[in-house]
């Protein structure tokens, strides 16, 4: 399939032919899902912990006798039903992640690429390059292509002018190629790509 290749002026650059193995699936919900479910979890931190009843603070002395009160039999007050007592099977530092195979990882990248491309949310860019860091500048170039909440990906390495104006700007993220990942590309409305991850991707998926 074919795409028109525009620049941050909004004029005209060409066209690229792209890859129908990559940019032509028909999405699949649940790969997708898989995937983002992947990444969420990976990403947890996990440092959730509450104390057992061995781990609570304090005197073991038991906290009455034994007959004579018309009570329950107890020792000290750190089992889970007292005030201020541990808790029982509560959580504890973990990781959340989990497996997932590499080629169901790689088929989910491609099954997002389609997603964008079939819902005419791909945009493909010339270069990512600006002469001076300048926010305002930026932004109002992307408000001539449209690109309000947008996923930018460019080569391997960012041009440092272009980075710097844009990481001020609000629901628009760069990252070089290599950096690309199927939940940053479902959660901005437009994906763009330059000449240059273009390139990387289509390498990277021989």
């Amino acid at each position: 399939m074919k795409a028109e290749v525009i620049t941050l002026d909004a004029s005209n650059a060409g066209s690229v032919e792209l890859d129908d193995a990559v940019f032509a699936l028909e999405p699949r919900t649940d790969i997708l899902q898989r995937m983002v479910r992947y990444q969420l979890s990976k990403r947890q931190a996990g440092t959730h912990k509450a104390k057992a009843r061995g781990e609570v603070n304090g005197p073991n002395k038991k906290i009455y006798k034994q007959k004579g009160t018309g009570q329950a039999r107890h020792g000290n007050d750190k089992p889970p039903q007292f005030r201020g007592g541990g808790r029982t099977a509560g959580p504890v530092p973990r990781s959340h992640a989990h497996d997932l195979p590499k080629k169901v990882r790689a088929l989910a990248l491609k099954h997002a690429l389609s997603v964008k491309a079939k819902s005419d949310a791909l945009v493909v860019l010339d270069k990512a390059e600006v002469p001076e860091a300048k926010t305002a500048q930026l932004r109002g170039k992307f408000a001539g292509l449209g690109l309000s909440n947008a996923l930018i990906i460019d080569g391997a390495v960012l041009q440092d002018n272009f980075a710097l104006a844009a990481r001020n700007i609000p629901n628009v993220d760069v990252l070089p190629v290599q950096g690309i990942n199927v939940y940053d590309i479902l959660r901005r409305e437009k994906l763009v790509l330059t000449r240059a991850a273009l390139e990387a991707l289509e390498e990277r998926f021989k």
